[in-house]
């Protein structure tokens, strides 16, 4: 591993209250000229960052197990990403890519066709978001197929524009108020490898509910395709049982539609592979990149087979897509990713992480599941007694750890994420476990009150 992991940052300081005076005040002023659609988690006003630790405005140092949200797997500003796109901004900015040619985001191109799960020949669409690469590979299954409809998953987060909203399942307020939205989408259960009654009754469950969607409800010459997170990230850090993408890639193969991956929070490192669906050495039709891609600038992209992506010029087009800037940051994420060796990083601190976190529920009733892959890691609370999910008490757990300088994040009905850059070291990864314990610790005791 390298230099700058050899030396874990220091660990988090807390010096004032939380929130301090400074960061009230800019809460005050967001809440005058912001939208109040955008959700925070807590109050946090971020003023720099460097590798895994954050510094809120008030001096306060932080540690950020959510990466974003799985966004800055690298860590926050590193180096070698920022002078990439410095050095970018100095040759050019915008190309209208829509229009002419550029060398840098081809180059990106070129690399990202050959890192996508599967051996095909394959191209790709750049966006700059993760949602606007979902929209086009709805598009391109629906103009390909000729075909309209889709099927997703329940607990399934796709985004937040109207076609990936239709796809999105894991929580009403999402579409509360916006319908009606896409038609022709239905969803089927998403097995749960850790199902109380066993992976192989929950993997039974979801061909049972896909065989009776197309026998009574949908026309299997109607679905353009299945679209998929190989891990459900919104719904739950859920981790699906062995054979299910191979399964699903079999029904896809069966009935004509094609297998969308939907890989925007478990791409670039995230799971111990550069994609999720290399664990299962499945190839689908697209995929789908964002988050991770460029470490926190704006992009994304679609990538399908040669012969999938088969519409026309001026088909499917996007002002700023293709932006250098975005591309030269994402080419150097690959270079750090590959230098490094993080994605091995990935696996064996994942491993430590989810042991000591495993560990930990051995001691607390509460948490009922540790899942996940490589850094990408969901805890799970739920009624020792009643099954039933404990939210209010993973909201307090999220809250005590912020308070002690832990940034973690909720998932599901009541799972706490760890999505960790992947240069963190096993020490980091300990410091963090014992923080949690702390943080849950109080929280169990301040429910039970």
């Amino acid at each position: 591993m390298g230099d700058k992991r050899a030396m874990p940052a220091a660990e988090p300081q807390i010096e004032t209250d939380l929130p301090g005076e400074e960061t009230k005040r800019l809460v005050e002023a967001d809440e005058r000229v912001i939208s109040p659609s955008s959700p925070r988690a807590y109050p946090l006003a971020i003023e720099r960052a460097s590798g895994v630790t954050v510094t809120d405005v008030d001096g306060n140092t932080f540690w950020d197990f959510a990466s974003g949200i799985a966004v800055t797997n690298v860590g926050h500003n590193h180096e070698q990403v920022v002078e990439a796109a410095k050095d970018q901004l100095d040759t050019l900015v915008y190309p209208a890519f829509c229009d002419y040619y550029s060398p840098e985001p081809v180059r990106l191109a070129e690399r990202l066709v050959e890192l996508a799960p599967g051996d095909s020949s394959k191209q790709l669409f750049f966006g700059n978001s993760g949602t606007e690469a979902v929209e086009a590979g709805m598009k391109l299954a629906r103009h390909h197929t000729g075909r309209h409809r889709f099927i997703a998953f329940e607990g399934a987060f796709h985004g937040r524009t109207m076609g990936s909203l239709s796809l999105t399942a894991s929580k009403t307020k999402y579409k509360r108020k916006f319908g009606p939205l896409v038609p022709g989408v239905d969803h089927v259960p998403y097995p749960d490898q850790s199902a109380a009654d066993g992976p192989e009754d929950a993997l039974e469950r979801t061909f049972d509910a896909l065989e009776d969607l197309l026998r009574t409800r949908v026309p299997a010459d109607e679905v353009a395709g299945i679209v998929v997170e190989p891990i459900q990230g919104e719904g739950g850090y859920v981790v699906p049982p062995e054979g299910f993408h191979q399964r699903l890639r079999e029904f896809a193969d069966e009935h004509g539609m094609l297998l969308i991956a939907d890989e925007i929070q478990t791409g670039f490192g995230r799971t111990g592979e550069w994609f999720a669906m290399d664990h299962w050495d499945v190839e689908p039709d697209i995929t789908l990149m964002g988050k991770g891609i460029a470490n926190g600038l704006p992009m994304s992209a679609m990538v399908a087979r040669s012969d999938v992506m088969s519409w026309e010029s001026g088909t499917h087009a996007s002002t700023y897509h293709g932006n250098p800037v975005a591309a030269a940051a994402s080419n150097a994420v690959i270079d750090v990713i590959e230098e490094e060796g993080l994605l091995a990083n990935a696996r064996t601190v994942g491993a430590h992480l989810q042991a000591e976190l495993t560990d930990l529920a051995a001691e607390v009733d509460e948490i009922s599941t540790v899942r996940g892959r490589g850094l990408m890691i969901g805890v799970e609370f739920t009624d020792p007694r009643t099954g039933e999910a404990l939210g209010d008490l993973s909201e307090e757990i999220m809250h005590a750890a912020w308070k002690r300088g832990l940034m973690i994040l909720p998932c599901g009905q009541s799972t706490i994420r760890f999505a960790p850059p992947l240069t963190i070291t096993r020490e980091q990864a300990s410091t963090a476990a014992d923080i949690f314990a702390d943080a849950v610790a109080d929280a169990v005791v301040a429910t039970e009150r």
